[in-house]
């Protein structure tokens, strides 16, 4: 049934987007946050204040695999080359296991299956540790479900991770810059990419956008836009 509904939500979306390019449908405002806005895969949602703002909150349902895909996915957006901006808040809920680290970050390119997309997350708990190796593993890139996270780090230690200053709990402003096989990541509204990743495993794609979390983790996001860029057009803001 999931499957379904994304497949719907991606047919319409192309429709929308091809609106949007005529430059009709979408005055660039963020992208709203809300319980009935996004679609739940193994996640809880719900609409919260939390450190002086409004945010939606993510959580693991009860019972979901710690290697399970927990995300919130936005209807209506198609997503090929562009930038996402978003602020997250992540941190180990209070039950969760000792290895938590408050996986939050956002999923792109995501397939008609939603196992299969694109993800650049941070894991707040990392930021200042006080073992070094553990900082260096502050950002992460994977591309489910070939190439999670111990793939990654084993087939190419140091390439798809790095350190970025974090803090558990904090807001944290996010930018995803996309082109091509190529993706950055820019944190606290840095002028330069804490971590580059040059080979999109899923290639040249497009698909959803979705808000995604870790095992053990209460997510908390806000602020999201998207903008889709063109081929020898200006990049347009795209919502709903």
């Amino acid at each position: 049934m999931l499957t379904t509904k994304l497949e719907r939500a991606l047919c319409s979306s192309a429709a929308a987007w091809a609106v949007a390019v005529a430059g009709t449908a979408w005055a660039g405002d963020v992208v709203p946050l809300r319980p009935d806005t996004v679609e739940p895969v193994n996640v809880e949602v719900a609409a919260v204040d939390y450190e002086g703002r409004p945010a939606l909150r993510l959580t693991e349902k009860p019972g979901v695999a710690a290697e399970a895909d927990s995300l919130a996915v936005i209807p209506g957006l198609v997503f090929g080359d562009g930038t996402i901006e978003i602020d997250v808040a992540g941190a180990p809920r209070a039950d969760s296991f000792e290895g938590a680290r408050g996986f939050v970050g956002v999923a792109f390119r995501l397939q008609k299956d939603p196992s299969r997309y694109e993800c650049l997350y941070i894991r707040p708990k990392n930021g200042r540790a006080e073992d070094q190796l553990r900082r260096n593993h502050s950002t992460q890139y994977v591309s489910h479900p070939e190439h999670p996270w111990h793939r990654l780090r084993r087939e190419a230690p140091g390439v798809y991770e790095s350190y970025v200053d974090l803090v558990s709990g904090e807001w944290t402003r996010l930018k995803i810059v996309v082109a091509g096989t190529e993706a950055r990541l820019f944190v606290h509204d840095a002028e330069q990419p804490c971590l580059i990743v040059k080979d999109l495993k899923l290639g040249d794609s497009e698909g959803a956008v979705a808000l995604w979390i870790g095992a053990g983790t209460e997510g908390h996001f806000a602020n999201l836009r998207v903008t889709r860029q063109v081929s020898g057009a200006s990049p347009a803001p795209i919502g709903p």
